[in-house]
C-alpha cells in the first residue's frame, strides 16, 4: 500500500494544488467586500455579506399581499459563507469534489455568471477528468506493485545465469557470496503448505541439509518418513524371487512363501498420516 501511495504521491500534489487554486478563486469571488459582524446585522448592499445570503421569512397577508419588511431571519455562522475563510474555502472545496455543492447554493446563478463558469470548469477538470485518471494511476500502480513478485523472480533466473556462467571458480567458493544456509522470515502456513506440495511431488526426499529439514520438519509438525530405496528395491527383489519359485511348490509350501511375503512387508518403515 505504501508503494502504490508513493507512486501517485506527485500526482496528488498537483490536484492538492488546483483544488487550493479554485479555493482561492472563489475566495476572492464570494469573499464579502466590507466588514462585517456574525452579532449584528448591517445593511449593505455587499451580495457576499452573510447577513443578506441567509434565510429571510417575510408575512403573507390574507389578501395575498407580502409584507416587503423581514418578519423573521436565522442568524448567520460560519457555514452560512464558507468563503469569508480561506481555510473554510478550502474544505468548501473538498465537500464540492465529494458531491456536496450546498456551500455554493446560497448564490443565485442566473445572476452571477462567473460563479457558474467556475463550477462548471471545477465539476469537468477536477470531479471528471482528474479524479478519474486518479483511478486509473491507482489502478496501474497496483498492478505494477502485483507484478513485482514476477519482477523478483526474472531478477534470480539472472543472478543464477551469472553465478554460473560468467563467475570464476574461485568466486563461486566465497561464502560472503554464497553462504552455506541462508535464513529468513517466512509465514509457517505457507511454509507448511509448500513442504507437503514438495513431498506430495518426491521433491523433498533430497539428501542434503537433513538435520535442518528434520527440525524444520519438527517445528512446523510434519510427519514424513520416507522410505528407503535401497531397501525397497532389496525386498522388491525378494518378492520376485519367491515368485519364480511358486511353480515347483505344493499349496502349503505357498502358504510358506505368503508368509514370508507378510514379514517382508512388515520391514518397511510406516507412513504416518500428516499432520
Amino acid at each position: 500500500m505504501i508503494s502504490v501511495g508513493k507512486q501517485i504521491a506527485s500526482f496528488l500534489v498537483v490536484l492538492f494544488i488546483i483544488i487550493i487554486s479554485f479555493a482561492h478563486t472563489f475566495y476572492i469571488l464570494l469573499s464579502p467586500k466590507s466588514n462585517f459582524s456574525f452579532e449584528k446585522n448591517e445593511n449593505n448592499d455587499d451580495p457576499n455579506n452573510p447577513w443578506n445570503i441567509t434565510p429571510a421569512y417575510y408575512q403573507v397577508f390574507e389578501n395575498g399581499t407580502v409584507n416587503q419588511n423581514q418578519y423573521m431571519i436565522k442568524l448567520p455562522d460560519g457555514n452560512t459563507n464558507m468563503f469569508v475563510d480561506f481555510g473554510t474555502a478550502i474544505f468548501a472545496m473538498y465537500l464540492f469534489l465529494t458531491g456536496d455543492s450546498s456551500a455554493l447554493s446560497n448564490w443565485t446563478y442566473k445572476g452571477n455568471p462567473s460563479l457558474v463558469i467556475l463550477i462548471v470548469i471545477f465539476s469537468l477538470l477536477i470531479v471528471v477528468y482528474l479524479m478519474n485518471l486518479l483511478i486509473g494511476l491507482l489502478n496501474n500502480a497496483i498492478e505494477k506493485d502485483n507484478n513485482k513478485t514476477s519482477y523478483l523472480v526474472q531478477k534470480a533466473e539472472i543472478l543464477a545465469e551469472i553465478e554460473l556462467l560468467y563467475l570464476l571458480p574461485h568466486q563461486r567458493r566465497w561464502q560472503k557470496w554464497f553462504p552455506d544456509v541462508i535464513y529468513y522470515y517466512a509465514d509457517a502456513d505457507k511454509v507448511r503448505q509448500k513442504i507437503k506440495e514438495m513431498i506430495k511431488e518426491s521433491e523433498w526426499n533430497i539428501d542434503e541439509f537433513l538435520e535442518l529439514k528434520k527440525n524444520l520438519l519438527d517445528k512446523l509438525n510434519i510427519q514424513h518418513n520416507p522410505v528407503d530405496e535401497a531397501n525397497l528395491q532389496d525386498i522388491s527383489k525378494e518378492i520376485r524371487d519367491l515368485r519364480s519359485k511358486l511353480p515347483q511348490h505344493s499349496e502349503a509350501t505357498l502358504q510358506d512363501i505368503l508368509n514370508e511375503i507378510r514379514d517382508l512387508r512388515s520391514k518397511l518403515p510406516q507412513q504416518p498420516a500428516e499432520s
